[in-house]
């Protein structure tokens, strides 16, 4: 029996408890604690390498979140059976931990660090993803590692004005919001954020009552440290010596200083490029054969004074690098239908970043099915992006999208949800793809602009159009500025991402990320502010290139029409291993596609084949009327009378021998044949079988009394008098 040292706290958040332990799963990772809330439970852990990784100069942090599909009762598909690369809503997950932790290490901390957060039990009502965060920093705060922790994470959601901590999976589909907020117990450092048209009010009590919360969760977590953490270790920082950065700005400051304020992103950085040569050489030539080992360190004094000349030129002289002022816009150019075949296309331009969207629209079989922890379902709209490295102006390899792609990507996608048609609207499946041709700064915010404009242009009825921007923020102590639209340079080197997507009406989707340890309320009011003024100008240049959708879809769009049926009805549509189906597919040309609740939609770039087979469908699920004529063909000759298939060839009706015509007829062959084409009308049915007449039906064959040679004896017919006899012989024999 093991004697396990077991540290086991529990806490009450939004009516349910959460249930934090260690000491009794993965002991020899640095850090590890298995949460549970509701019956959610993940097993988060936290490693680090001994040594500093060389030649390194970021902070090597990878967070894993590995979904294991037993968690919620499933076996895995494929033929391996076993879980294989990670869901797209796992990497969004692993993102999501990546982004509150990662500011929290020491500057210059150099040792890898993996935090890995594995998804062990789902209920399918408590988000596992909120648990990563706060199992990362609960891991990393007990372990020796580095951390200046602890942070927590909420889900916050709105229904009808109540704003609810940690909704459920129920709760959420009536929410006009879904945000996911980080913090530590000063300051929020993380949002993530879908909306529908939420006011920049309403965001904000949300932001800070969901930071109520987390002030309770990192004391929890603080108490939790006190009894089981450990000594953190000593580590080896890797800093710049301050007397080399004070060399450096002494010879070259002027020099960096101008040509950090060269407008041209690529003139910039070949100016930046050749000031660093001069640096190199001097420092080499003056030092010799010790340069080769401080050759790193002046290599970064140079970023660290470039850093600071165009920092403190924004807080201090209000001047940004391309020469604008801190609230403008770079100048932005709207184009649609610059692809011919494209169903939608649309080049958004705006300064030195450039997004082209296109709008691909399909039928049901286009739908993704996602299939991970909770039900599997299908999307009827996803967006894709793509970032190629000609984008920035380098040499690479195309590869398969990364996790950066993903999160871009779907933030887009979340933007422009709450605008895209419903189902019954609009019965397609939509695609939007957003190539990335340049890049300096804001992508994902173009990507939302260019595929308003798309969607516009391909004639999908959008609600209202949607725009986006990105944010930014330069902090020294209590001195900042926050600024509209920035730029990559302003990116890399300021203090927050912030990323605003909306219509005139309200937010649709939203995004933070900070290098520092936590803004102010103050800072995200006044960005929020910003990030509304700057929406709408850029909404109004959409609506001067287009002012609605287009009434009608490309000649190249398929065509789509619905209808709905009785969902009993769908096998008779479908009919026995799919042949009515197939059957309808082959006679009229046209696509046709059943949802479980009986939406049959029909799609074809032929208008008549999207009628023929809608004709036929109306046809399986309805019935005959009563005394209606319907054209028929004789598929079948009996001697007591003739089958005849009608309605599209769906229904099939028995015309009796003594309903062929007002005449007696003695041979049915006298009178038909079979293929022959006929016009019957509609009598009822017996015993569930369809009766037809041709009696004084004009049209039809006239009878040939003696054309055919007389029959034989009539046999016992499963139609009829004789199908009586039958089955009452059944019921005397069972008696």
């Amino acid at each position: 029996m093991h004697n396990f040292n077991i540290t086991k706290k529990s806490i009450e958040i939004a009516g349910k408890t959460l249930t934090m332990e260690t000491g009794r799963m993965a002991k020899q990772a640095n850090g590890a604690v298995f949460i549970t809330y509701g019956e959610t439970s993940v097993l988060v852990t936290a490693t680090v390498s001994k040594n500093v990784r060389e030649g390194t100069d970021f902070f090597p942090l990878t967070v894993d979140y590995i979904e294991k599909m037993y968690a919620s009762g499933k076996i895995p598909g494929g033929f391996f059976k076993r879980e294989a690369r990670p869901t797209t809503q796992a990497t969004l997950n692993a993102r999501l931990i990546d982004r509150p932790i990662r500011p929290l290490f020491p500057k210059g901390f150099r040792n890898a660090v993996h935090v890995v957060i594995t998804v062990l039990s789902y209920d399918g009502e408590n988000d596992p993803g909120m648990l990563g965060i706060l199992g990362a920093s609960a891991a990393l705060s007990i372990s020796d590692i580095p951390f200046h922790g602890p942070c927590a994470s909420v889900k916050v959601g709105v229904v009808n004005e109540d704003i609810i901590i940690n909704p459920t999976v129920e709760q959420f589909k009536e929410s006009i919001l879904d945000l996911d907020v980080a913090g530590t117990k000063s300051a929020v450092v993380m949002i993530e954020a879908g909306a529908k048209e939420v006011s920049e009010e309403m965001i904000m009590n949300s932001i800070y009552t969901g930071h109520e919360v987390i002030k309770e969760l990192v004391a929890f977590q603080e108490l939790f440290v006190k009894e089981a953490g450990k000594e953190k270790m000593e580590i080896e920082l890797k800093v710049t010596p301050e007397e080399i950065v004070q060399n450096v700005e002494k010879n070259f400051g002027k020099a960096i200083d101008k040509a950090a304020h060269l407008h041209g992103k690529l003139e910039r950085y070949e100016a930046i490029d050749t000031i660093k040569k001069e640096v190199m050489e001097k420092y080499e030539a003056e030092l010799g054969e010790e340069f080769s080992a401080q050759e790193k360190h002046y290599k970064d004094a140079f970023d660290e004074v470039f850093a600071k000349s165009v920092r403190n030129a924004i807080l201090k002289d209000n001047h940004r690098a391309d020469g604008r002022g801190m609230d403008d816009i770079r100048p932005i150019t709207c184009e649609i239908d610059v692809l011919p075949r494209v169903h939608g296309s649309a080049l958004f331009t705006r300064g030195e970043t450039q997004s082209l969207g296109t709008v691909t629209l399909g039928n049901s079989r286009d739908e993704q099915i996602i299939d991970g922890l909770a039900e599997e379902y299908k999307k009827p709209y996803y967006l894709h992006y793509n970032f190629p490295p000609f984008s920035v102006g380098e040499a690479g390899f195309m590869r398969g999208p990364g996790r950066r792609e993903y999160g871009h990507g779907a933030l887009a996608e979340r933007a422009l949800l709450p605008m895209i048609p419903s189902k019954d609207d609009f019965p397609y499946t939509l695609r939007i793809v957003s190539e990335i041709l340049e890049s300096n700064g804001s992508s994902s915010m173009a990507t939302v602009c260019s595929g308003t404009l798309a969607l516009m242009a391909a004639g999908v009825p959008l609600k209202k159009p949607v725009a986006g921007i990105a944010n930014g923020l330069i902090m020294e102590g209590d001195d900042f500025v926050v600024l509209t639209d920035i730029q990559g340079l302003e990116d890399h080197l300021g203090d927050m991402d912030f990323k605003v997507t909306g219509t005139r009406d309200g937010i649709t989707a939203m995004q933070m990320d900070i290098k520092i340890e936590g803004i102010t309320k103050e800072i995200m009011g006044i960005a929020l502010e910003k990030a509304q003024t700057a929406r709408f100008y850029i909404l109004d240049k959409i609506i001067e290139t287009i002012p609605e959708p287009r009434a009608e879809l490309a000649e190249t769009a398929p065509k789509i029409e619905s209808i709905k049926i009785d969902p009993d009805k769908i096998g008779a549509v479908i009919g026995s291993g799919g042949k009515m189906i197939k059957h309808i597919i082959e006679i009229s040309g046209a696509d046709v596609n059943i949802d479980d609740d009986g939406t049959v939609s029909i799609s074809s770039s032929n208008k008549e084949s999207i009628d023929k087979a809608f004709s036929i469908v109306k046809d399986i699920v309805s019935d005959p009327e009563m005394n209606k004529i319907y054209i028929g063909e004789v598929t079948r000759i009996e001697v007591y009378g003739a089958f005849v298939k009608f309605m599209s060839d769906t229904k099939e009706g028995l015309v009796h021998v003594s309903q062929l015509h007002k005449d007696r007829v003695a041979n049915v062959g006298d009178m038909l044949k079979l293929g022959d084409k006929v016009n019957v009308k509609f009598i009822g049915f017996d015993r569930g079988k369809v009766k037809l007449t041709m009696k004084g039906v004009d049209g039809n064959p006239e009878h040939k009394p003696g054309s055919s040679p007389t029959p034989p004896p009539a046999p016992r017919s499963s139609y009829g008098r004789n199908d009586n006899r039958r089955d009452n012989n059944r019921r005397d024999n069972r008696r």
